[in-house]
């Protein structure tokens, strides 16, 4: 009874609910493991099985060394499979309506220290075009914390040089002011006076900050993470470095040098204070390895 089940049920998922190819193979695997537990206790009506049954399973799982994200996975996958059984009659009573759902365990974001910082801001040549360019982007990803999509879409009326600010369209199209350190705006003035007239093509920049060098237009979140890409390389870094971590490591450094976690909640742009709240974890495991303790220059100081 349970093989024949489990076939309907992936049958359901992949040409009724559309789901992809992979994801009904990951279903399919998941299932396969709980049922393969199931029958070696000595079960084989999906009636009789019990939520201990399934809590039997996933202590058995933790046993194992399966982790809290794989163990969301399976409880997923179980609840999903018992809700089509109970849906369809299949079953008197669904085991998993009083299982309580598990939590995925939250990784703590990468971020790069001080020095790491610097390697990858040295790295752009600044007597080029481009290398000019890509200065100013690495200074601003580290001076304000933005997302990919809030840098691509800077245009040139939404920074205020004179207010040390810059003005962003975030998540939901809202808007926040966001402070933006010396340096920065340094290397932005040098970018507009020296750079960014070569890349301009008036009639596809539409006032974007930072452009592509064939096309004129705004470059694209791709174009950004070659950008860092390239640099951390050339830096000898041998993390996974993208665009995201710039935005981990400004945050991660303003907790650092004392900054309020609030005050960093507005600059992020976090709805939730608890989305913020991740990096008061990385600051304290980093603690030990980080001996600076005050922010770069380029960083706003709160």
């Amino acid at each position: 009874m349970m093989e024949p089940s489990v076939k309907e049920y992936l049958s359901i998922l992949r040409f009724e609910k559309n789901l992809s190819e992979n994801t009904t193979d990951a279903y399919r695997s998941d299932l396969s493991h709980f049922l393969e537990f199931i029958t070696e206790t000595g079960i084989s009506d999906l009636n009789n099985i019990s939520a201990e049954n399934i809590t039997d399973f996933f202590y058995n799982q933790r046993e194992l060394g399966i982790g809290r994200s794989t163990t969301a996975r399976y409880m997923s996958s179980i609840k999903g499979f018992f809700h089509f059984l109970e849906n369809n009659h299949y079953i008197e009573k669904n085991p998993t309506e009083k299982l309580s759902p598990v939590k995925k365990a939250r990784k703590l974001p990468a971020v790069l220290t001080f020095e790491e910082i610097e390697k990858i801001l040295r790295k752009p040549d600044t007597t080029q075009t481009c290398g000019l360019r890509d200065k100013a982007i690495l200074e601003t990803l580290y001076s304000s914390g933005l997302r990919v999509s809030e840098l691509i879409n800077l245009r040139m009326n939404d920074l205020y040089f004179d207010d040390e600010v810059v003005r962003v369209l975030g998540k939901g199209s809202k808007e926040r002011i966001v402070p933006i350190g010396n340096s920065a705006i340094y290397w932005l003035k040098e970018y507009f006076t020296r750079s960014r007239p070569h890349l301009e093509k008036k009639s596809k920049s539409e006032n974007f900050v930072f452009l592509n060098q064939k096309l004129g237009t705004k470059l694209s979140r791709m174009a950004i993470w070659k950008i860092i890409q390239r640099y951390a390389k050339e830096s000898g870094l041998l993390k996974e470095i993208h665009p995201h971590t710039f935005r981990h490591s400004f945050a991660t450094h303003l907790l650092e040098g004392g900054a309020d976690l609030r005050a960093v909640q507005e600059m992020l742009g976090h709805a939730d204070i608890s989305t913020t709240q991740i990096y008061t974890h990385v600051t304290n495991k980093q603690l030990k390895e980080m001996t600076q303790t005050r922010l770069r220059k380029y960083v706003f100081q709160i």
